[in-house]
């Protein structure tokens, strides 16, 4: 098909080139050299270059066509080569007695000014040579050459482009840096590389600072950086790319390090939470502690609550904590909420006293506002610009809140999900609380949000057990509607993680022992994994892995793509945190039993056994094992040490030490 189109439109191009020649016919070959067989004799004495000798034949054809001398046929040679030396018109006059297209085939022919033209030149002869149309040997005298029409020279060269289709004349266009670089901003890693593979210019501008900072930013490196930090952001993103690879490999394999946060003074564990490398826990002495694992050696920062000023014989309780960027939030069992800056000073910036205690809790992960449940009453309090906290929404709901969320987001106007038994309610600072979700008969057991959904977990029990059985309900936040309905268990689901879980994915643990991902575009189960027998009472997950903790105080990595255990480590008591980022895991066992029997020796005793006090795991898998400080305290062991355990983590230099044998 390609082939006859080009004969037909060689064909339409040789009948117009036919019209504009008639004319000039007859003269065309008196420019040209003879042939015959005595030896060649050069009429007219030819250019050293194409160009050149193209262009005179251009200027005695058209001079010829005008005069009308080369016409006669009877005319001899030398009267012929005096008329051609007569003065002949401007390239103006000739261009207007020209038709358009054969003027501007001219021009690109006679007037090519790019870098390119040679490089195309010595290519085209590189080709001829090859293919047989140039002699190369000494013994044979060269062809000479034959100039041709006008005409017949636009046809020949403009087949010639068409079947060369390397040398593609048309594109030798210069564009301007600003609008190429416009156009290399759609392209990604792969196709900068490949188009860096092209020539020298193409290889600067694929390297272009600006590509290759946005390109950072597009997979979430640097992303408060500007475009002056890096002198190489191309390198910036391999580095940053290698270690995400290095990183994947050792949450795969359980390569890196593991230490505990302890504090033996606290007595038992109440109650952790995580949030951008910070973990805040609090215990059942009253005492609260924050660390920073961004720092390997930095240690706990002790803040001080407001009842450590007062003369209180029996410290409360710490019910719930909170952390996120900004600031940590504490409540107690005696109703009273302390809150402290994660940046500055131990004392407490706010504090609130309720009557009641505190049975839910929640803080913006992005914003200083915190709020409080206390029986049917919700609270939310924010800071104003000055640093003077101030009380944005009081309301009361018919009953006891269960569950308590704030929506991230939403700085202007602070967005509170509240679960009480069977109904969820929309809190918003000036408005009348909207019902979200409420059937009669189906308590809600569990409850997460995002920046635009809320997923709740509901239990079908009495006689609404024949209508699939459990489910979880996920609602748009704008419009109060349904969005999906996913899940059909017979055991109640016990924990949500829908804000830090990936787009449109939902992970949920329910007490029948099953983790499971649900899609919530087409409301179908991803993966269903029968993780703990005791039941699933944390989870998480990202794009690749889930993490799990279970009653029974194991906590076990997954591969989401093979349903495959990764690996698994034990402690005592359940898991009922979890929390993850790109290289650090960070898990809290925590004991059931507040005030368990035999904690102490006697009542003056601070301290109680570490079997009953809670764990808080933190494992790291970034840091570098030539890194003395980063290898376990097992692999730096030796055999005067009777105590270890194989973590089976790789050994960096395992038992070095050796004890010299006795001479005895």
């Amino acid at each position: 098909m390609e082939k006859d189109e080009l004969l037909a439109f060689r064909e339409h191009w040789k009948q117009e080139l036919k019209k504009t020649t008639q004319a000039e016919s007859t003269g065309s070959n008196l420019g040209v050299t003879l042939h015959s067989a005595q030896p060649s004799v050069t009429l007219i004495g030819t250019k050293s270059t194409y160009f050149k000798d193209r262009s005179e034949d251009n200027e005695r054809e058209n001079c010829s066509d005008r005069s009308g001398h080369y016409d006669s046929p009877g005319s001899s040679y030398q009267d012929q080569k005096v008329k051609y030396t007569s003065p002949c018109t401007t390239l103006e006059d000739r261009a207007k007695h020209q038709p358009q297209y054969v003027s501007i085939a001219e021009g690109l022919l006679d007037g090519r000014t790019s870098p390119l033209v040679e490089r195309i030149e010595e290519e085209r002869t590189r080709r001829k040579r090859q293919h047989g149309h140039i002699d190369c040997h000494y013994n044979v005298q060269p062809q000479k050459k034959v100039v041709r029409p006008t005409g017949q020279k636009l046809l020949d060269q403009f087949i010639q482009d068409l079947n060369d289709t390397n040398d593609i004349p048309f594109f030798d266009v210069e564009l301007p840096y600003e609008l190429a670089l416009k156009i290399f901003q759609f392209l990604g890693r792969r196709d900068l590389g490949r188009c860096a593979q092209v020539s020298k210019v193409w290889k600067g501008l694929a390297d272009d600072e600006v590509l290759w900072y946005n390109l950072c930013l597009e997979e979430g490196y640097h992303s408060g950086a500007n475009v002056s930090d890096s002198p190489c952001w191309k390198s910036s993103l391999r580095d940053c790319r290698n270690t995400d690879k290095l990183v994947c490999s050792n949450w795969k394999n359980r390569v890196g390090s593991i230490s505990h946060l302890q504090f033996e003074l606290g007595k038992i564990l109440c109650d952790v939470s995580c949030c951008s490398g910070y973990v805040f826990s609090g215990y059942t002495s009253g005492d609260v502690r924050l660390w920073d694992t961004h720092h390997w050696d930095s240690e706990a920062s002790y803040l001080r609550p407001t009842h450590a000023n007062m003369d209180v014989t029996l410290k409360p309780h710490i019910s719930h904590v909170q952390v996120n960027k900004i600031v940590a939030a504490a409540a107690f069992d005696d109703g009273s909420v302390d809150v402290w800056s994660t940046e500055t000073g131990s004392e407490p910036v706010h504090h609130l006293q309720h009557l009641q205690k505190v049975h839910a809790l929640a803080l913006c992960p992005d914003h200083p506002t915190v709020a409080t449940a206390c029986g049917t009453d919700v609270r939310v309090e924010s800071p104003d610009e000055k640093g003077y906290w101030k009380t944005l929404c009081l309301t009361q709901l018919p009953k006891p809140v269960d569950n308590l969320r704030l929506v991230p987001g939403k700085q202007a106007s602070p967005l509170a999900v509240a679960s009480a038994s069977e109904s969820v309610y929309l809190l918003a600072p000036g408005q009348d609380q909207r019902v979200l979700h409420s059937v009669y008969g189906h308590p809600v057991t569990c409850l997460d949000v995002s920046d635009t959904q809320a997923a709740i977990g509901v239990k079908s029990c009495g006689w609404a057990m024949n209508d699939g059985g459990n489910k979880i309900q996920v609602y748009g936040l704008e419009t109060g509607q349904l969005v999906a309905s996913v899940g059909n268990s017979a055991g109640d689901f016990t924990c949500i993680n829908l804000r830090d879980g990936p787009l449109h994915l939902l992970v949920c643990g329910n007490k029948d022992r099953r983790v499971r991902v649900f899609d919530l575009r087409s409301g179908l189960s991803v993966a269903s994994l029968y993780a703990h027998h005791m039941g699933v009472t944390a989870v998480q997950g990202d794009d690749w892995k889930l993490v799990s903790g279970g009653g029974e105080g194991l906590v076990c990595v997954w591969e989401m793509r093979m349903a495959a255990k990764l690996w698994e480590m034990h402690n005592r008591h359940p898991v009922r945190h979890i929390w993850f980022d790109e290289s650090t895991l960070v898990t809290a066992n925590i004991p059931d039993e507040k005030s368990p029997r035999g904690a102490c020796i006697t009542d003056d005793d601070l301290t109680a056994h570490r079997r009953h006090r809670g764990v808080i795991c933190l494992y790291d898998f970034s840091p570098d094992l030539s890194v003395q400080d980063h290898v376990l305290p097992i692999c730096r062991s030796n055999y005067i040490e009777s105590s270890g355990y194989n973590y089976n983590i790789g050994l960096a230099m395992p038992y070095d030490i050796l004890r010299e044998p006795s001479t005895t």
